[in-house]
């Protein structure tokens, strides 16, 4: 592979965006633009081309450890290449999310892949319209679930802000156990009481973990 230094400055990525535009440059060739130069024994394009693999494979964007863990990536990197990610989603992209319509629990499932095999308990919110497409997905709380984090103030402050007709919420069980805790259906029945009284329907409550998930609503206990 040809080294940066070795190429001609008008073939240079900087150059050919500043006289071509972006869209005249390769996948690599943006992720060494971005990288801006290479490590001790590895030029930009090595690095820029270890990324580029990485991110074809990584199917809900890039994650932090995962870039650290690519020889010539450091902190500063990973994150500059995850704020570019988010900054696109943001302003250019599909997030996945919104106007997703959800009819059964398994329409959820894409929508908290990422969390289904956290070390930790993760709490979200799913916000919907009344045509049950979703508004919103938020993270309520990380840790271990009890009914002072999940307050139904922290629950259903953005629903409101969001004009929700309903929510789903979800956690996942970090143990691999898709058995509903007394814990879990004492918060599920504490939320549905909040949401009525608010004219927020609570449409399930859903447990997730790599292998499966289970319906509270599905269970009884909605």
């Amino acid at each position: 592979m040809k080294k940066m230094r070795d190429t001609p400055n008008r073939d240079r990525p900087r150059e050919k965006l500043a006289t071509r535009g972006p869209q005249a440059l390769t996948d690599a060739e943006l992720i060494a633009l971005l990288l801006g130069r290479g490590t001790r024994g590895r030029d930009v394009r090595e690095v820029a081309g270890d990324v580029e693999r990485y991110l074809k494979n990584a199917e809900n964007g890039p994650l932090y450890g995962d870039l650290l863990a690519i020889d010539g990536i450091g902190s500063a990197k990973a994150c500059e290449i995850m704020a570019c990610f988010e900054l696109g989603r943001r302003y250019l992209g599909d997030d996945g999310v919104s106007g997703h319509r959800i009819t059964c629990p398994e329409d959820v499932l894409p929508l908290v892949a990422e969390w289904r095999d956290k070390k930790q308990e993760y709490f979200l919110c799913i916000t919907l319209n009344g045509a049950g497409e979703v508004i919103e997905r938020r993270t309520v709380t990380v840790g271990i679930l009890n009914q002072s984090l999940v307050h139904p103030r922290e629950v259903f402050s953005d629903a409101i802000t969001d004009r929700a007709a309903s929510v789903i919420l979800v956690h996942n069980h970090p143990s691999g156990t898709l058995e509903p805790s007394t814990q879990d259906i004492g918060i599920t029945r504490q939320l549905v009481e909040a949401g009525s009284i608010l004219g927020i329907r609570v449409l399930d409550h859903i447990i997730v973990t790599k292998k499966g998930y289970a319906s509270l609503k599905d269970l009884g206990h909605l």
